[in-house]
């Protein structure tokens, strides 16, 4: 048992917790006076104090209690999954008190008794008023049984009840869409409060004063289904499995549960009960939900009406999302995108496409031998354009290519920088320059209006160290282009000729 420790309140509520920061159903959804159900780890409890201190402790029970406190004005129950075994009474808006912070409670099911008294609303007390005082009663259970009222406030408000509601958020939570975070991001870590492993299956327990038909078939849950086959008499099989018709332009593949559960169905004197034995634990508070819905409201789901707004949401998106990448790739390829080979390719297809797309996709249609002739007659016409065909160690790397000879290393080594340095320092070289008309979507308007012709087609000698022959004879024509200058349309017109 915790100390009684001072909690500041707001609003007239605290929250419970087993996970921290859990996502939950709205409050107002199921609840009394007392409490209101949140989702499988938490409940929001009410206080007669709006804002301001109450004092509030924890007691950590071996069992179920045997009788009912005496000395409180209201008393109401609800199940958690306590994953970790951590439990903390958190202020709405942050209240902090450290003995009510990370108590120890059993992993896995457990049952929270609230009592409460002197639950004085604000304008009501005196400083004479003892304090209000809130005990959390908690022992562990093997079975999600709904939240209950044991002794209700008196002239309590009568809380409107929204099974349906309720049932829609525990579908929903039970198939929630893919994150949105990018993919480009590391993926976020496990939170240790949602640590589950080695904690065993549960099973749901549902009671009926009269007996209930439970239908066997499927029930939809947008791109997937629940089937409920029928074993026996009174035993049904619960089974997950994708849709034959998925409802989203990108349909969920993975299932909630890849293992069936088993649904009893039994009925006596006392009523009808429903046990959905072997449920994982952070299923267990959603399918209990779903079942309050169902077995008072065969055939509805309330669930489906948001998936659908949700699908609908989602195949606008995704069309506009196609249609913004068809204009992109476009713009980016002067046309549809090339093959998925080329989009691939570290190389510079895109700005072959932009000047030339008909040009890209001949060179990406020809066999890998015609691929490398056509390199090397590229480059060649780059070495003839800038006056670099008869220097020496230049012609003597044109020729090792076109022979199929390895090129030395100083142009298969760091991308040919030691090659090109050498062209840079090599008296015999020409200097000429050829205009530049660079692309203002793709390098911006920098003023730069020409360039060193030698330098422009050097490049397409040293594409021709590439393993891939498609990289190399597109970087090898794209550079000899650039390298033409305002010969550039004539040199391609020959390179549609030379690579038919």
């Amino acid at each position: 048992m915790t100390d009684w420790a001072r909690l500041f309140v707001d609003y007239s509520q605290y929250e419970v917790s087993a996970v921290p920061g859990a996502s939950g159903t709205e409050i107002y959804t199921l609840g009394d006076n007392l409490l209101h159900v949140g989702g499988p780890y938490q409940f929001i409890g009410f206080c007669g104090v709006h804002t301001g201190w109450i004092e509030a402790r924890v007691r950590v029970l071996p069992g179920p209690p045997t009788e009912v406190g005496v000395g409180w004005d209201a008393i109401s129950e609800v199940t958690l999954w306590s994953p970790s075994g951590r439990l903390s009474v958190v202020g709405l808006m942050g209240g902090f008190a450290e003995a009510l912070t990370d108590v120890a409670v059993p992993r896995g099911l457990i049952r929270v008794r609230v009592h409460a008294r002197d639950r004085l609303h604000q304008p009501e007390r005196t400083d004479d008023d003892p304090p209000e005082r809130h005990e959390l009663h908690i022992w562990a259970v093997s079975e999600e049984t709904p939240w209950r009222t044991v002794l209700a406030a008196p002239g309590g408000r009568d809380w409107e009840q929204k099974p349906a509601k309720g049932a829609e958020w525990a579908m929903l939570s039970l198939v929630p869409r893919p994150s949105g975070r990018p993919a480009i991001l590391p993926p976020l870590p496990p939170d240790p409060y949602e640590d589950d492993t080695g904690l065993t299956r549960v099973a749901v327990v549902r009671y009926r004063p009269a007996p209930v038909e439970v239908s066997v078939g499927v029930l939809p849950a947008g791109d997937l289904e629940v089937r409920l086959e029928r074993v026996d008499g009174e035993t049904l099989m619960w089974s997950w499995a994708t849709a034959d018709k998925p409802i989203f332009p990108q349909p969920l593949a993975t299932l909630p549960d890849d293992e069936p559960s088993t649904v009893r169905l039994t009925s006596g004197p006392d009523g009808f009960t429903l046990r959905h034995e072997g449920v994982l634990g952070r299923h267990a508070f959603a399918l209990g939900l779903i079942w309050d819905h169902l077995l008072d409201n065969a055939g509805s789901y309330p669930w489906m009406e948001t998936l659908r707004e949700r699908a609908v949401e989602a195949t606008a998106l995704a069309e506009k999302t196609r249609r913004w990448q068809a204009e992109h790739d476009a713009e980016r390829w002067g046309g549809a995108p090339p093959s998925d080979r080329v989009r691939g390719l570290l190389s510079q297809a895109q700005s072959l496409a932009r000047i030339d797309r008909p040009l890209l996709d001949r060179i990406d249609a020809l066999p890998a031998a015609r691929q490398r002739e056509a390199a090397c007659w590229a480059a060649r016409r780059a070495m003839r354009v800038a006056g670099l065909e008869q220097i020496g160690w230049i012609a003597d790397a044109l020729a090792d290519a076109e022979a199929d000879r390895p090129l030395p290393r100083s142009f298969t080594e760091q991308s040919g920088t030691a090659a090109f340095n050498r062209l840079m320092s090599d008296p015999e070289v020409p200097h000429t320059t050829v205009p530049l008309h660079p692309n203002p979507k793709a390098f911006g308007t920098r003023g730069v209006t020409e360039m060193l012709q030698q330098a422009a087609a050097f490049p397409a000698l040293i594409a021709l160290a590439d393993d891939d022959p498609l990289v190399a004879a597109i970087n090898a024509v794209y550079n000899t282009a650039i390298a033409h200058g305002d010969d550039r349309d004539r040199f391609l017109t020959d390179a549609h000729i030379a690579l038919r």
